[in-house]
């Protein structure tokens, strides 16, 4: 794929309106184009080379509208009316303001009074963002029980022209996260596509574990159309694939939309509504290709705050229910963090509980108060001495659930929300009630302010099942909570965030749960699992740093359970190339073992020194991306580099039950044009090589045993 400069960046948007409307959206080499046809927007196609589909005036390549069953490019029903047919064209409007550029097609429905307005952002990357307002014009309420944000034809192929795969079932692949259950995020593999409808749901009639991102890669041609959902409630990808082996035509239809029960929500007469939002893409590459264009639209556009502390990807540690949370325990951890490196101090959850075994957090959510038996002077002995250490000082929350200890919980039972049986659910506030959102704004702001954080970690212990409830709106209509629910939960720390413009927001929802792109706007970073055992915990960091930048991606060194399996280096490794978190490797009353201290130190080192530089913008590779076949090769290999190639760092993990042996990894991130210093951290030694030489035989690395690892580390010589 030729490599673009974002900063500097194409992005256009044409169109013209006879002799009937044509909308042509560039950026990059990144084409889609959208033709009103007939009342129905309906898509025209991609390009991944940058080509609009009518280069060739008078033979254009647009798509048949006749070709596809499911044409239009959006589906919305109000009342039980799909009112994307006998559309309207009111207006076409474009604006560029930071360094994006933002296109508006206003369209008005003949079937049902609405007016629809389909907003377009273009960056210069590969990938574009989508979002739909819907008016309601009419006089009554609307019920939405249908909303299609994105979708439509993406191509068609005659294989009468193609010269190799003509098998229908080898013709496109669909990457995908295979689970939705905790502990197995991340669980990414191919799959070849049959003729038929496939979808793959998250949240709604699932668990909530299933990053919603999907990759369809034409085998033939070689391109890959990518997309995310960013949405934290229920969401659906499906894909369209007609072919028959008797007939030399094939196309292929996408789609991404929102899932709940039915109504969505009801908008009342005159309401505006703006659906969630849809990133989508396509590259002529492979899947890293994808990756690393998503990776660069997500950092311009979704995640371009800063992070609001002097360095980027600054090393958290921390210590919750795990252990005792004493005061003295509390200053022999930070001790022990700061003996390796560590800069940011975090009170995980346990904090508002009396001292016990083990200990009950959950049934004092919302208390927000320093337990008094357990911090008898209060928090500021504890920040105060985490500061003398050198470390900033964070806490953990979980403002969105009640406790039943908590008085709050007690005193306003209207804020709980019902689940679809009319029960109550365990503690989950409805957002949607405004002086719930009040309390927790107010709540929140009064943490930051009060114990004077420079981290806050927000986390998020809810089921699925739990925001599916529904809620009496004012008419009496009973609408699904989720929609107005979430909208209510990112205007939350969207506030926050402007508020405290210089905290660092950090999100965690049962590990990850909520690590959706419509959440990471308004986070810094984000837990993306809880579960930190090897070697799953190797193929969740190799599975999530696809859809998240690994600066954004907090992965642990030590505790939840990590020292069980693998070998000290395979756990500290497993974070190194994404945001360092760490935790204790002995006990409050023994003195940390000085062999561990050393590797730790020296890793937290290499982090700070070498890594850390570059990885904010830094380039990421996926050498085994499959968590079946990693695990049946027996080993996982991940590599990032700086984009300019001159200096890297490859992670080199031997998986369970894999034998003992050699492992030639080639770097993927080199520039063949320069020499390199390469190091072998196992062992600390160093040699030179052309980036030629090593492009062409790479490095061999041998590596003791299984659940072992090695860190190759790459640096362009002066």
């Amino acid at each position: 794929m030729i490599s673009l400069k974002t900063e500097n960046a194409y992005f256009d948007v044409y169109y013209r309106l006879e002799p009937q409307p044509v909308f042509c959206y560039r950026s990059g080499l990144a084409v889609y184009e959208e033709t009103l046809f007939g009342g129905v927007l309906i898509s025209g196609g991609w390009n991944a080379a940058g080509y609009p589909l009518d280069v060739l005036s008078n033979y254009p390549t647009r798509l048949d509208p006749g070709t596809f069953y499911g044409e239009s490019v959006f589906n919305i029903d109000l009342n039980g009316q799909s009112i994307d047919r006998g559309l309207k064209f009111i207006a076409f409007d474009t604006v560029r303001r930071d360094g994006r550029m933002e296109a508006v097609l206003t369209l008005e429905s003949g079937v049902f009074p609405a007016r629809l307005k389909i907003h377009t952002f273009l960056d210069g990357t590969q990938m574009f963002e989508r979002f739909i307002e819907i008016e309601n014009l009419s006089k009554a309420g609307a019920n939405l029980s249908r909303l299609c944000v994105w979708g439509g034809g993406v191509e068609t192929m005659d294989r009468r022209q193609l010269t190799c795969e003509t098998d229908v079932e080898k013709l496109y692949s669909a990457g995908y996260f295979d689970s939705d259950t905790w502990g197995r995020e991340g669980a990414f593999s191919w799959h070849d596509l049959s003729p038929g409808v496939l979808s793959v749901d998250t949240r709604f009639g699932r668990d909530r574990y299933r990053h919603p991102a999907m990759f369809l890669r034409n085998n033939v041609k070689g391109t890959i159309l990518f997309s995310q959902i960013g949405w934290s409630g229920g969401c659906r990808f499906s894909v369209d694939y007609t072919a028959d082996a008797g007939l030399s035509e094939s196309s292929l239809a996408f789609k991404a939309e929102i899932t709940s029960y039915n109504p969505m929500t009801v908008l009342a007469p005159g309401e505006t509504f703006a659906s969630p939002e849809v990133h989508l893409g396509v590259v002529h590459g492979d899947l890293d290709c994808a990756v690393n264009e998503m990776h660069a639209h997500i950092r311009k556009s979704v995640i371009s705050g800063p992070e609001g502390m002097d360095a980027d990807c600054a090393v958290g540690a921390g210590m919750g229910a795990e252990h005792d949370m004493s005061v003295e325990t509390t200053r022999s951890f930070m001790r022990q963090f700061a003996q390796m490196g560590a800069e940011v101090f975090i009170i995980d959850a346990g904090w508002t509980c009396p001292p016990a075994q083990p200990i009950e957090w959950g049934a004092y959510n919302g208390v927000n108060e320093p337990n008094p038996d357990r911090y008898p002077n209060g928090l500021a002995e504890v920040s105060d001495f985490c500061r003398e250490l050198g470390m900033k000082f964070a806490m953990w929350v979980e403002i969105e659930r009640l406790g039943e200890k908590c008085g709050v919980f007690k005193e306003h039972p209207e804020w709980i929300a019902r689940n679809v049986y009319g029960g109550k659910n365990d503690g989950y506030i409805d957002l949607t009630v405004p002086e719930a959102a009040c309390w927790a704004e107010r709540e929140l702001s009064r943490i930051i302010e009060e114990y004077r954080l420079d981290l806050l970690r927000v986390d998020y212990n809810v089921s699925c099942h739990n925001y599916f409830a529904f809620r009496e709106i004012a008419r009496g209509t009973p609408e699904c909570l989720s929609l107005r629910h979430f909208n209510a939960v990112y205007r939350l720390y969207r506030n926050m965030k402007r508020r405290f413009p210089n905290v660092v927001f950090e999100n965690c929802a049962g590990g990850g749960g909520r690590t959706d792109l419509g959440m990471m706007k308004c986070f810094n970073h984000t837990w993306v699992s809880d579960w930190q055992k090897a070697p799953r915990s190797v193929l969740i960091t190799n599975g999530m740093t696809m859809v998240l930048p690994p600066e954004r991606v907090d992965r642990l060194f030590a505790g939840m359970g990590c020292h069980e399996f693998g070998s000290f280096d395979l756990q500290m490794r497993n974070t190194m190339l994404t945001h360092m978190s760490l935790n204790v490797v002995a006990p409050a009353a023994a003195e940390p073992n000085p062999v561990q201290m050393e590797f730790i130190r020296h890793s937290v080192d290499v982090y700070k020194n070498f890594i850390r530089g570059f990885l904010p913008e830094a380039k990421v590779f996926h050498h085994t991306p499959e968590t079946d076949r990693a695990l049946r090769d027996g080993y996982s290999v991940l590599e990032i580099s700086a984009p300019d190639g001159r200096r890297g760092a490859a992670a080199v993990f031997a998986l369970s039950c894999a034998p003992a042996g050699r492992f030639t990894v080639v770097p993927k991130g080199i520039d063949p044009s320069l020499n390199y210093k390469v190091t072998l951290d196992n062992s600390r030694t160093a040699f030179s090589v052309s980036g030629y030489v090593l492009m062409t035989n790479g490095v061999a690395v041998s590596i003791p045993s299984s659940m072992s690892s090695e860190l190759i580390l790459y640096e362009a010589e002066s």
